[in-house]
């Protein structure tokens, strides 16, 4: 077999590859945030990124941009697989170290804060799109000083709630949480480490023990709201998040909560027209291997 011959058979099996590589889902990131206890982003984002409330979520984005709130549900790092602990430094916990999101770990008391009491209680986390993976929940120890940078060392040892999360879900992952006997201003520090892939993503959350629910809200002028479906589906045009290319997980609808299934079926189409399109090429490959080696026996019994 000659070597140009070698070489087209061999270009026809690398189209194969090409064209399922290039018509797979590439990866992405971002895909959720507390929603119950309210994370300081999702509370900010909700008080809308371009009129903000609250003083400390206008000084984000006078520091910041609006951004980093369109890009509410990105608050994570590619490539964390599980040493969170390691990667992240002391100070950048809330931020999980990016730049991008510097402002969230401004130690501060303004924050929009939930009240809290101690015993079992309901998290909700709004999922953007869903992963196969482990939520973990801390919370601050008592004496943590919410004026001073948050510390891995201030997060009790002992996580308020493991909860496993699968890659479908009605635009909720709702768990529960034991919460410990604290007094005053607190935070709960999420880590949702997936197991499909390195990927993580980290939030904060500040809650108030001793307080109703009235005065809480009253000492954050009502603002420790999460974002609302509506307010959700409005910024999406803003946001840089995508959410394709998971391992087949799907995004979520914001306006129904529900999986997006024409965004499924149009994924299983476009594989489909890949390994159609690769099964042609591979089946001309093979052809073309055939009708050398004859025609080089052809010649040699000549």
């Amino acid at each position: 077999m000659s070597v140009r011959r070698k070489a087209a058979a061999l270009g026809a099996v690398g189209a194969t590859a090409l064209v399922v590589a290039g018509l797979t889902p590439g990866t992405a990131s971002a895909h959720g945030a507390l929603s119950t206890p309210v994370s300081r982003i999702s509370a900010c984002y909700a008080e809308g990124p371009e009129n903000p409330r609250s003083q400390v979520c206008k000084d984000l984005v006078a520091d910041s941009g609006t951004q980093p709130l369109y890009d509410w549900n990105e608050v994570n790092i590619a490539n964390a697989n599980g040493q969170s602990r390691t990667i992240i430094p002391d100070g950048h916990l809330c931020s999980a170290d990016r730049d991008k999101y510097r402002a969230l770990d401004w130690a501060r008391t303004d924050w929009p804060a939930t009240a809290v009491q101690a015993g079992q209680t309901t998290v909700s986390f709004r999922v953007t799109a869903p992963h196969r993976g482990v939520m973990t929940l801390y919370i601050t120890k008592q004496g943590y000083d919410p004026t001073k940078p948050l510390k891995w060392s201030d997060l009790a040892d002992t996580p308020i709630a493991t909860y496993t999360t699968a890659a479908s879900s009605p635009g909720y992952y709702t768990f529960s949480a034991t919460l410990p006997a604290r007094t005053g201003r607190q935070l709960i520090y999420q880590v949702w480490q997936r197991s499909d892939s390195p990927e993580a993503f980290y939030g904060c959350a500040d809650v108030v023990f001793g307080q109703t629910v009235q005065a809480a809200e009253a000492a954050t002028a009502d603002l420790a709201k999460a974002p609302t479906d509506a307010q959700i589906a409005a910024g999406e045009s803003r946001s840089t998040v995508v959410h394709h290319g998971h391992g087949g997980d799907a995004p979520v609808t914001s306006t129904t909560g529900n999986l997006a299934a024409g965004n499924v079926a149009a994924s299983s189409s476009t594989l489909e027209t890949a390994l159609s399109g690769s099964a042609i090429l591979a089946s001309g490959a093979v052809g073309l291997l055939v009708y050398s080696r004859r025609r080089a026996g052809a010649r040699s019994r000549g």
